[in-house]
């Protein structure tokens, strides 16, 4: 009995490292439909970009004490650098909501890292530490959001459920 467990357990094993391993393995590409600053469409696929997060589609941020549409600006600057182009995406995981977590690529641009040096997303330090220097050169230099003040993306959107 103790045997058949054990083989039981192994087997589990086996599954769920396969399953991560042909996750990373797998990669998914085409003409990307840009949903908001950290979420994109390849056909029928839905792609969020691992490790950052841009601020809501509805979200604003202030500058000069003036509201500006922070979040309409950061889906603008990925659809302008991807807009009816090849993009590919390679899959690292699928979150709770169905959707891949990718790094995504556009001519060798890799469009998360793109989208936080360019200070339209924030690095998503709850899932991932890959983008923190890219953070900090936006800040530097107070780029898109950083030019101002901004709520958290996350914050935004656990505010407005």
């Amino acid at each position: 009995m103790v045997h058949a467990t054990l083989i039981f357990k192994l087997i589990i094993f086996l599954l769920c490292f396969t399953f991560a391993f042909s996750l990373q393995a797998q990669s998914i590409s085409g003409k990307a439909k840009i949903i908001d600053g950290d979420t994109i469409h390849i056909s029928k696929n839905k792609i969020r970009l691992h490790g950052i997060d841009a601020p809501e589609w509805n979200q604003s941020c202030m500058f000069n004490n003036q509201y500006w549409e922070c979040g309409k600006k950061a889906t603008y600057a990925l659809e302008a650098l991807i807009a009816d182009k090849i993009v590919v995406c390679e899959i690292k995981d699928i979150d709770r909501y169905k959707r891949y977590i990718a790094i995504c690529f556009y001519n060798k641009i890799n469009l998360n890292k793109f989208m936080v040096i360019n200070g339209w997303a924030v690095a998503y330090r709850y899932y991932s530490k890959d983008y923190i220097d890219e953070e900090f050169i936006a800040k530097k230099n107070r780029l898109g959001i950083w030019k101002g003040e901004f709520q958290e993306p996350y914050q935004f959107r656990k505010k407005n459920k």
